[in-house]
């Protein structure tokens, strides 16, 4: 199932279903922009969209130059300010200014570069798109590449030489929570809303029944049985909250011994404390326990499932964006 802030495939289905599609990026930015580089808003023939390049202040002029893209094939390079009239006469509310690619898929963006991009995130790989912005701004044919391994390192943005637009599109986030207990309820629920892929794994059946987790994928085995094959990646991010260190033992060992960016364990200062000896005694470095956040989460002074759910994605959205 698509999710609506997977653009690339949403403009690949557009596309393919006969309703057009254009792929509309932010390429540049200059002051106070609402959306980072990279941002990305997908545009059928009739209008309807997905995603967002600004705060809603220029989507209404990017949506009329997609719908002309569709129309001739062509791809578009604009900027929008503070007194652009085209902006609906507001501009940017926030003071700065954005550059924006349209780029109607068939015409200038080939199916098949498209395809690259959604192939690259549905196997969790990264990949990069690549764009010549003087050949697009002089109206030359201008349709990018996609290279599917890392161009540089994972930033979007204009290269050195001011020409070179290299779009980042890295695997979708993950979130591993072992431990089907109360608090992983509107965890999960919130890591869904962070556009966070989610995989619930507990051994226990009156834990991980489906009732109390409608929708949810649910893994009912051991962690060491079955997170190998998950694949963990510096995408990941895995949270332990059984409690109850036959199964979450193994799964922080799994974690450590991976490139997840983020491993959170439930239990308070004296349980973590119990748990460093047993991972020493198992072999692993100061170093490598020194990876785990614990107790879990940001100390908010959380009391119910619901507050802890909120430090704990708190806490991983600080160290995904800020770094530990």
């Amino acid at each position: 199932m698509l999710k609506p802030d997977d653009i690339p495939a949403l403009a690949l289905d557009w596309h393919r279903s006969g309703r057009g599609a254009a792929l509309a990026t932010v390429v540049e930015t200059w002051g106070s922009a609402p959306r980072p580089v990279g941002s990305q808003l997908v545009i059928d023939r009739g209008g309807a969209i997905e995603g967002s390049v600004s705060g809603g202040c220029v989507e209404g002029a990017v949506v009329l130059e997609a719908i002309e893209a569709l129309e001739d094939g062509k791809a578009r390079l604009l900027e929008f300010g503070v007194s652009d009239e085209d902006a609906f006469s507001a501009g940017l509310a926030c003071g700065g200014r954005i550059r924006v690619v349209v780029e109607p898929v068939g015409g200038s963006l080939a199916e098949e570069t498209l395809a690259v991009l959604v192939a690259a995130r549905e196997g969790r790989r990264p990949v990069a798109y690549v764009l010549d912005l003087e050949a697009l701004a002089g109206g030359r044919i201008a349709g990018g590449e996609a290279y599917p391994q890392r161009f540089r390192a994972d930033k979007s943005g204009v290269e050195e030489d001011g020409r070179t637009f290299v779009a980042i599109h890295n695997p979708p986030l993950r979130m591993i929570v072992v431990g089907a207990v109360h608090i992983a309820q509107p965890l999960i629920g919130m890591a869904r809303a962070a556009s966070y892929d989610v995989t619930l794994i507990d051994p226990r059946p009156a834990f991980a029944a489906a009732a109390r987790f409608p929708g949810q994928v649910i893994l009912e085995d051991y962690p060491v049985e079955v997170m190998p094959a998950l694949g963990l990646d510096a995408r990941t991010a895995v949270v332990t909250l059984s409690h109850d260190p036959k199964i979450d033992d193994p799964a922080i060992r799994e974690a450590l011994g991976s490139e997840v960016f983020y491993l959170g364990c439930l239990g308070s200062s004296r349980t973590h404390a119990k748990r460093v000896e047993r991972l020493r005694a198992a072999g692993f470095s100061n170093d490598a326990i020194a990876r785990i956040h614990a107790p879990v989460g940001l100390a908010i002074g959380a009391r119910s499932p619901a507050e802890i759910a909120i430090s704990i994605l708190a806490e991983i959205t600080r160290v995904l964006r800020q770094g530990t």
